[in-house]
């Protein structure tokens, strides 16, 4: 048994603080393969092709049978079927990490109903920076919001048409109740997804890759711009949702700020988390903006979903604890002026 340290320790509460649900939580992996995009080897300069297709491992959370006194999480598990099908969350790890490191959240939103879907990066995982000699290849999150569009194409088909190649989602998804969220690395390849204006580094507009695919929620945790292009909100018009630290060091607020402000609609809502750092309020670690990390996003996704809630509950929920977070809404701008000016670098933040 390994020992219980604090991060562990802090995963296992966040864990017990979702635990209340109809569901346990199946979980399976699908490989999707792009032959038609290239993966870099950034450790040669400058970089070189490391592979001519872009190979995506995707793990997939989805409802299974709840039962009484068993494990929460069950690999392989029967999924619980459901007429017309569950909303699909499509996830984006951050650096260096993977779909796993963020369980206690992922597995909140499954309890809750949803399918969540999220791949492993080809140049971004911890086994996939090891492999490059541990060279920095963080530059390829601007292939990553193709990866998205790509791999929720991929299990759009596969719950339509039956594929043997994920068979476990036949049936599973509601094609028309798709949401995006990403965190740091991942929620910058999100935003570049949903809302910028230019082409990714294999010469493909962003709003290309999203066309056809109705993602009607955005959440952003703790992103970021890239400042040489445009973002503005799409006809679509998505619900978004940023989530962001005052004491975030890696992605200060001043950036999800930006970003927030830059989308021009009605439906956006932002979550100022008072002291927490970058990883800690969506792993599990930091209990306290867990516990309103965790139900924030879960009601933002069901309200902008299924409709099952509104704004007043989005709302309040994110101010249950004023001095963990504080939630705004709409036009309101997020005070800024409040963060000091904290210098941008990440760590074991």
């Amino acid at each position: 048994m390994l020992p219980i340290t604090s991060a562990s320790a802090g995963r296992l509460v966040a864990h017990q603080q979702t635990s209340s649900s109809p569901f346990s939580v199946g979980v399976a992996r699908c490989t999707f393969v792009d032959p038609t995009r290239s993966v870099p080897n950034y450790s040669t300069t400058p970089p070189s092709i490391l592979s001519n297709a872009r190979t995506l491992v995707t793990e997939i959370r989805y409802p299974s049978k709840f039962v009484a006194g068993g494990p929460s999480q069950i690999n392989g598990a029967i999924p619980v079927p459901k007429s017309g099908g569950y909303p699909m969350i499509v996830f984006a790890h951050g650096y260096d990490v993977t779909p796993d490191t963020y369980e206690p959240l992922l597995d909140a939103w499954v309890k809750a109903g949803f399918v969540v879907v999220a791949p492993i990066f080809p140049d971004e995982s911890p086994s996939a920076v090891a492999a490059q000699h541990g060279a920095n290849t963080e530059d390829d999150l601007l292939n990553e919001p193709a990866d998205l569009a790509f791999v929720t194409r991929s299990i759009l088909q596969s719950s339509a048409d039956e594929s043997p190649s994920c068979h476990v989602v036949s049936g599973l998804v509601n094609a028309t109740e798709l949401g995006l969220v990403g965190h740091s690395d991942g929620a910058t390849a999100v935003a570049l997804l949903s809302f910028a204006h230019g082409n990714d580094p294999q010469g493909v507009a962003y709003s290309d890759l999203r066309a056809g695919l109705n993602y009607r929620a955005v959440a952003i945790l703790s992103g970021d711009e890239d400042i040489h292009l445009r973002y503005a909100s799409e006809s679509s018009d998505p619900a978004l949702l940023v989530i962001q630290s005052a004491a975030d060091q890696c992605n200060p607020v001043r950036d999800g700020v930006k970003l927030y402000d830059n989308i021009d609609q009605t439906n956006k809502w932002f979550l100022e988390l008072r002291t927490a750092h970058h990883l800690p309020p969506f792993d599990g670690v930091n209990v306290a903006a867990f516990r309103v990390v965790a139900p924030t996003s879960t009601l933002f996704f069901q309200a902008s979903l299924d409709g099952v809630t509104g704004v007043k509950s989005i709302t309040a929920t994110g101010n249950q604890s004023p001095s963990v977070a504080e939630m705004f809404a709409g036009e309101t701008q997020p005070p800024i002026f409040k963060a000091s000016n904290i210098p941008k670098t990440c760590g074991p933040n």
